[in-house]
């Protein structure tokens, strides 16, 4: 079994998906002062010329010999990270990127099967210093100079998220539906409830824009991902053989059962679905179902 079509085609479909929901980002975004839909929309950031469209925060830059519409790299440009979407359109488009964030990463496995890395030899510890002693010990300390903080880059993670059975979900009473107790001081001020939760309230969009462009940046550099998956491999496999059963470090990358966004429990080639399964589902099982066969056949000769 030779998936490289099916991972080629596979991908090609999750950039396709990608390039919608940055399209669907782009409509939405609001930045303070601004009311109802930006004035860029998707004309302006999907123009292939790298700029930065008016009404977002994301930026297209098409690869060379491919259409600007299907293949595409999508990049956090450098605005003011106070961006907003509103609350229905923002989870539309989270609904679509879990499923697509998960079938990335299991054509990221798919695609590493057969990759053998060797890992570096592991650096020394520093030894710890020697507690102060007499005198010394009482001398007053310099200050120490904090470095700065590097900014972080958020990446596509090659695990899934493990499952929490033990964890207790949350109940607590919205706040619009909370009982009314004032108390006995008729001279309290009366303050009204907050109105409930409306499809148009703005919800910050700077992790949303984070994980899409991760996303992005995975599917544009899927060799290199797949080596990034080798490596981790191959660390498992030494804490493992080091430390035997006793190793905490995960078995596997997938977790068991259906994957996680996911709306169909395998692949099935050629059946009919449902309205309710979405094409970024069949696509997720497909993958599902190539990462499992290389995981199950990796050849490390």
């Amino acid at each position: 079994m030779d998936g490289t079509a099916a991972i080629q085609r596979n991908l090609e479909a999750l950039k396709r998906i990608l390039v919608m929901l940055v399209a669907m980002a782009e409509m939405g975004v609001a930045r303070p002062g601004t009311e109802g839909l930006s004035d860029g929309g998707v004309g302006a950031g999907s123009t292939g010329a790298g700029g930065v469209g008016a009404g977002g925060q994301f930026t297209f830059f098409p690869r060379k010999g491919a259409a600007a519409s299907r293949l595409a790299r999508v990049e956090k440009s450098k605005l003011s990270p106070a961006l907003t979407l509103p609350r229905a359109l923002y989870l539309a488009i989270l609904r679509l990127l879990r499923p697509a964030e998960t079938a990335a990463r299991r054509l990221i496995i798919a695609a590493a099967r057969g990759i053998v890395v060797t890992l570096p030899p592991a650096r020394p510890r520093k030894p710890k210093p020697a507690t102060l002693r007499g005198p010394r010990a009482f001398l007053p300390k310099g200050p120490k100079k904090r470095p700065k903080p590097t900014p972080r880059t958020l990446s596509l993670s090659l695990l899934d998220p493990p499952r929490r059975p033990f964890r207790v979900p949350r109940r607590a009473v919205p706040a619009h539906a909370a009982p009314r107790i004032l108390g006995l001081d008729f001279n309290a001020t009366y303050r009204p409830l907050p109105p409930p939760p409306s499809p148009d309230d703005p919800i910050d969009a700077a992790r949303l824009s984070q994980r899409l462009a991760a996303l992005g940046a995975a599917l544009d550099d899927l060799p290199g991902q797949a080596k990034r998956f080798a490596r981790w491999r191959a660390r498992r496999d030494a804490a493992i053989a080091r430390d035997g059963a006793i190793s905490r470090r995960r078995l596997s990358p997938l977790r068991r059962g259906r994957p996680p966004g996911g709306r169909l429990s395998h692949y099935e080639p050629g059946a009919t679905h449902p309205r309710k399964i979405r094409e970024v589902d069949e696509i997720l099982a497909h993958a599902h179902a190539l990462a499992v066969y290389a995981l199950d056949n990796h050849d490390t000769s």
